[in-house]
């Protein structure tokens, strides 16, 4: 459990370059917190060199012998209190014509990431009783869309990791959790691997013209902070408007109806 009286100063924050990532960095450095923000290319970032108390260091989540290079090159320069998982990567289109590269991809970022950098701090917050992990995960993670299901899966893995480990590392005063955003304006959509069938053209331009970007990530950096600070033995936060209507209406309608709802509102069947 949580400790409520603890109060946490130094935070560590994976794909820092853009988005979220790098909103979040900038509001905790705001905060009066040290920062240590990680990309896979530190030497194009210029606007977090500039700040007081924020160092870069470089991480491709999907390399393991970095992970723990970084991870332990910014143990040996100070205290982490706060790990944040937020580097991603999407994946849109039919699942018949997704690539066992393309899946792979997703599973090794969105996935097998966070919890190889989790298993690099484990050691180190139990020696110092105490430490959060926060995970960003995604709307994605807590219901079902068409033509995401493999995004989806990795995000749905990710929440539900990070339910177990919160119980698991509640033993050793660690906490965990998660934070799940809405279409938030970032470069989830225009970065991400996108694969094409014939057959569901209409249905890709239909999915997609529902999607709307309205969230900004300073919005989500705002929940990611109060995640870190308020002291709560509380496990998701919804961030955003969508995911906090997907996050109360699934369980007020169950499961079934609430995927034959999606199915009507995203594919009017």
């Amino acid at each position: 459990m949580i400790n409520s009286i603890r109060i946490y100063e130094n935070n560590f924050i994976t794909g820092a370059s853009s988005g979220i990532g790098k909103a979040t960095a900038k509001l905790f450095q705001a905060k009066g917190w040290k920062v240590i923000a990680t990309m896979r290319t530190p030497a194009s970032e210029t606007e977090l060199t500039a700040l007081e108390n924020v160092s870069i260091l470089p991480l491709d989540v999907t390399n393991d012998a970095q992970i723990q290079s970084t991870v332990q090159t910014a143990i040996s320069s100070g205290n982490i209190d706060v790990v944040l998982n937020n580097a991603g990567h999407g994946l849109f289109g039919p699942l018949e014509a997704v690539s066992e590269e393309q899946v792979l991809r997703q599973i090794n970022t969105n996935l097998l990431g966070p919890l190889k950098v989790i298993q690099a701090f484990i050691p180190y917050f139990r020696e110092k009783k105490g430490g959060l992990f926060i995970n960003t995960t995604s709307m994605a993670g807590l219901t079902g869309f068409p033509l995401s299901s493999v995004y989806n899966s990795t995000k749905w893995a990710l929440e539900g990791l990070s339910e177990c480990l919160s119980i698991e590392l509640a033993m050793f005063g660690i906490g965990v959790k998660t934070v799940s955003p809405d279409a938030t304006k970032t470069s989830l959509f225009t970065s991400a691997d996108t694969v094409a069938h014939p057959l569901y053209d209409g249905v890709i331009k239909k999915v997609l013209g529902r999607i709307q970007q309205t969230g900004e990530p300073i919005d989500i950096a705002k929940v990611i902070f109060e995640a870190a600070t308020d002291g709560r033995d509380q496990l998701r936060y919804p961030a955003g408007g969508a995911a906090k209507q997907i996050y109360a209406r699934r369980p007020e309608i169950g499961p079934e109806a609430s995927r034959i709802e999606t199915t009507k509102w995203f594919l009017n069947l």
